[in-house]
């Protein structure tokens, strides 16, 4: 019993890589005969696995989505890391409840070796500091989203702009992707009304019913998604991930103090106190700013634009300062 147990996790391992395996492979991989696993194929089925029969020379099986959920069979560092995703990828979410509850069913299941080990993994997703007024996202607008990205079908919407009035304008747009930056998430869409791609905050979104007619989808700029999104996070066109602006200083600081808060700029070590930062930006004052979070004399490097977006804040500063009144200092009386 014990060893027509292991080959039947086994043979279930084997069927859940998402291929068609042929009987022959079946035999060959687990060592059996081609009658053995045709019993062991009947055996799953009777588990509540829906193992369908693939037609042709050969023949063959694999495993489809039953209508029910069967047991389920992970290794241990797939229990482990399905474990950590649970407890994190819920983030900024309305499904943080459910994750949690999913991770309590999963853990009670576990065999003690696998739980312990589950145990020893703690993992506080931490979100970044929001508004006050800031919105979770709603799980049923998340599937709703994902149903028409799937079935590539217009939508119509109502999204409520960052700035502005608080009224909601009315979108229709063609959904081609669901996304997460930084722990929020963005609907990636062609926008008809305005003819251009846009990025929706998800948590502004109000999908409206019914959707509209299927659509063929359109091609991303710079050929992914994590392309797009990411340059057009960085101010640019969606076809490249470079900064628009990018320019170099010399730091009067050592390298290993301006490493650890460099971001995605590269430094290099120029001596025992002062080192050469290559860092970009989505404009040439935003980057000439960024550069001045340092707190330390710098030499621009180059290029000039950089040199007069320095300039330009130095003049601004330099009017904001004279435009201050001095305060009087009042030194407190002893008593």
């Amino acid at each position: 019993m014990r060893k027509t147990s292991s080959r039947l996790l086994a043979l279930l391992s084997l069927l859940q890589t998402h291929r068609d395996w042929s009987g022959e492979e079946l035999a060959g991989r687990l060592d059996i005969t081609a009658r053995t696993v045709r019993r062991d194929i009947d055996r799953l089925r009777d588990l509540g696995y829906l193992i369908t029969t693939v037609k042709g020379p050969g023949g063959g099986y694999r495993l489809a989505a039953g209508t029910q959920l069967p047991p389920l069979l992970f290794d241990d560092d797939q229990a482990v890391a399905l474990a950590v995703a649970l407890r994190t990828a819920a983030t900024g979410t309305g499904v943080a409840e459910d994750a949690d509850r999913a991770l309590a069913t999963l853990r009670q299941v576990m065999p003690p070796r696998l739980r312990h080990r589950i145990d020893l993994v703690r993992v506080t997703a931490v979100p970044p500091p929001e508004a006050p007024d800031a919105a979770r996202v709603d799980a049923q607008v998340l599937r709703e989203l994902s149903r028409a990205v799937h079935a590539r079908e217009e939508l119509r919407l109502d999204h409520t702009p960052a700035h502005g009035t608080p009224t909601a304008e009315r979108r229709r747009v063609q959904p081609h992707h669901l996304v997460t930056w930084r722990d929020r998430w963005y609907l990636v869409a062609w926008d008809l009304d305005r003819d251009d791609w846009r990025t929706f905050r998800v948590d502004r979104i109000r999908p409206r019913t019914p959707t509209g007619p299927r659509f063929t989808p359109r091609a991303l700029p710079g050929g992914d998604v994590a392309t797009f999104v990411t340059s057009r996070f960085r101010g640019n066109d969606g076809t490249t991930t470079d900064w628009p602006c990018r320019g170099a200083v010399v730091l009067h600081l050592p390298a290993a103090d301006v490493a650890p808060f460099a971001q995605d700029g590269t430094v290099e070590e120029l001596g025992p106190h002062h080192c050469r930062l290559t860092l970009g930006s989505w404009s040439w004052t935003g980057l000439a700013t960024a550069l001045g979070h340092f707190d330390a004399d710098l030499d621009v490097v180059g290029p000039p634009e950089l040199a007069a977006a320095f300039a330009e804040l130095a003049a601004r500063y330099s009017r904001a300062a004279g435009a201050v009144t001095p305060s009087r200092t009042r030194t407190p009386r002893p008593r």
